[in-house]
């Protein structure tokens, strides 16, 4: 069967896994009466949660005697190592652009690997239908972007398809009919993306996109077959980037998409995209080939992780209380088996054995690592992101991670942005409007300035604001950011928050815990008005006397206490400070629990500065 490769790329929220629900539905690959999911291949739950996709996935539909395979592929900046790695499998990309927001940070940074690679890609212009549309302005953007990436003269004459992904159709004209459906964007793929180049008669070789755990075919690696063939039963050998045999072993059975469903097939032919189990050490980026074939397939190389943070094994004194995997074995086997899959991830052992460092791509790609692992029945504590240095070889000057960071706003909050991105040692290099009463501004800002800013700029301009990041490379270290200015309370003692304990210390900040929640010495209950940490007894009664009965007297009335998600809490700690993360709480704690401790600490820190 004729075969075409595509892949789906777009910044977050612009529509590609709603755009892949109407492919699948459109090609015939649902039963007229089957019920299917919205946004069907987001099938994880924290996907389905925070409606964004997390991992890539494939899929597959049939149009016109064709095969053409599927990557839906993820929008967030700090899952672009899926997105790195998926680009080898494929021949084509649609660009799908929001007809209002046009190219955005995600769109720029998939689109330079993917025309690095020599991809000739179908510019999509999505939600054609919304009321802030700027069709022809986006469509210039997209050009523009093009020209700045260096697209060879082929890349710039893209062809331009305009429509609504969730209404499902799509059209060559901007005024077109909708009655095709998808139509026009099936015929343009078999007409504009090429064959895969597969050498059919030659030794089997697949490179390794996406490994995943299966609890009955064990280890399953996904990739596209370069050259052959390979059956069931067949032995292979697996190696590494620089050509060192890693393994041999026997393919247990081979898996192709069809629609949204894997099933087994008898032989994976050359150029189709397939999975396999069977083998145990075979992972992503390695070159699975026939026995005879000594040279590994060249890999596209992932760009470096930015943010670490360490992962420590729980030690508060509620420990093993709520989670039943605690221990550094445990948590060491599962962050290296993420590791595996997960090739922008980087997990480093500490002398002491008792916590790992875990280096990724932001913010958010960790705090989905956690939230994961929280629900497997982990408990540990994470310490704040800090962001990885690089030293100049040629200098020897310190340089770290700068981000380029757009930033949508309504007019009237543009100016806090700049004074508050300024104070965080950004550097605006561009504003202009952006429609509706909007401005778009750029900045190059530190990646250590921009953690934990994502809640303070919602604050300041009202929930208005849309930001979006994105890698931009090392630069000269910019200079000390002055981080969170208050002060915390801490709980002096161990047991259970008393509510007439909290309603009296109400004047003293907002509390972060509520009345019958476990405390412990050294657990950080509220955040103080004034710049220093003070401990508070959270569990002192009303006293009996023989004037009054404790239940008489005024209620209690106490302000609703500060929600602190696992996002929010790794923002707002600081650096000697934790979150103690278990399968039912996430709790904020001093690194040192004994005040003792913490004075000595203090006064090292102060000897050394001196």
């Amino acid at each position: 069967m004729k075969m075409r490769n595509i892949a789906i790329i777009a910044h977050v929220d612009h529509g590609k896994t709603t755009l892949v629900d109407k492919l699948l539905q459109q090609s015939g690959a649902f039963r007229e009466n089957q019920r299917v999911a919205e946004r069907v291949m987001d099938s994880n739950d924290l996907e389905k949660e925070r409606g964004i996709t997390i991992l890539a996935k494939c899929t597959s539909v049939v149009w016109k005697d064709t095969r053409i395979n599927i990557v839906d592929t993820p929008g967030h900046a700090d899952f672009g190592g899926e997105v790195e790695r998926i680009l080898n499998m494929v021949d084509g990309v649609i660009v799908l652009v929001d007809a209002a927001e046009g190219p955005m940070p995600q769109t720029k940074f998939v689109v330079s690997k993917a025309l690095k690679i020599g991809l000739r890609p179908i510019v999509a212009i999505n939600k054609v239908d919304r009321h802030d549309a700027r069709i022809t302005e986006v469509v210039n953007e997209v050009f523009d972007l093009f020209a700045a990436l260096d697209a060879t003269d082929a890349q710039l004459d893209f062809p331009i398809l305009y429509g609504s992904g969730r209404n499902g159709w799509m059209s060559r004209h901007i005024d077109g009919t909708h009655e095709e459906g998808m139509a026009p964007l099936f015929d343009l793929v078999l007409e504009h993306v090429p064959s895969p180049k597969v050498d059919e008669e030659g030794a089997f070789k697949m490179i390794g996109t996406i490994l995943e755990a299966n609890p009955f075919l064990g280890r399953i690696i996904t990739g596209r077959v370069f050259a052959g063939s390979v059956k069931p039963n067949q032995s292979i050998k697996v190696l590494d980037r620089n050509g060192n045999l890693l393994e041999q072993g026997r393919v247990s059975k081979i898996l192709a998409f069809r629609g949204i469903e894997r099933q087994p097939i008898e032989e994976g032919e050359a150029g189709d995209i397939i999975a396999i189990a069977g083998l145990t050490k075979g992972t992503v980026a390695d070159t699975f080939c026939s026995l005879e074939v000594t040279e590994p397939l060249v890999a596209q190389p992932i760009d470096p992780p930015t943010v670490t943070m360490s992962f420590i094994v729980n030690d508060s004194p509620l420990a093993g209380t709520e989670g039943d995997k605690v221990t550094s074995r445990v948590i060491r086997d599962r962050l290296l088996k993420e590791a595996e899959g997960n090739v922008a991830l980087k997990i480093e052992e500490s002398a002491d054995k008792d916590s790992f460092y875990v280096s990724g791509r932001g913010e958010l790609q960790l705090a989905v690592l956690i939230e994961t692992m929280r629900r497997e029945g982990f408990e540990l504590a994470v310490s704040r992101p800090r962001v990885v240095y690089q030293k100049d070889e040629a200098t020897g000057e310190l340089l770290e991670p700068i981000e380029e960071v757009v930033v949508d706003v309504d007019e009237e909050h543009s100016g806090v942005v700049v004074q508050k991105m300024s104070e965080r040692r950004a550097e605006m290099v561009e504003m202009r409007p952006s429609g509706g009463h909007r401005q778009r501004l750029i900045f190059y800002a530190p990646t250590r300035g921009l953690i934990g800013y994502q809640s303070e700029l919602m604050t300041d301009t009202r929930g208005t604001a849309i930001m979006n990041r994105l890698f931009h490379g090392y630069d000269h270290y910019k200079g000390d950011i002055a981080g969170r200015r208050n002060g915390v309370l801490i709980s002096n003692e161990a047991g259970e928050a008393v509510a007439y304990a909290l309603w009296n210390l109400e004047d003293r900040g907002p509390m972060m815990i509520e009345p019958g929640w476990k405390v412990y010495q050294g657990m950080i209950v509220g955040e103080h008005t004034r710049e220093n940490d003070l401990e508070v007894n959270v569990l002192k009664g009303k006293k009996l006397t023989n004037v009054r009965a404790a239940g008489k007297d005024e209620a209690v009335r106490l302000t609703p206490p500060i929600r602190m998600t696992l996002e929010r809490a790794l923002s707002w700690i600081q650096d000697d400070e934790l979150v103690e993360v278990t399968p039912k709480s996430i709790r904020l704690r001093k690194q040192l629990l004994d005040p003792n401790d913490r004075k000595r600490a203090e006064k090292a820190k102060e000897a050394i500065a001196s």
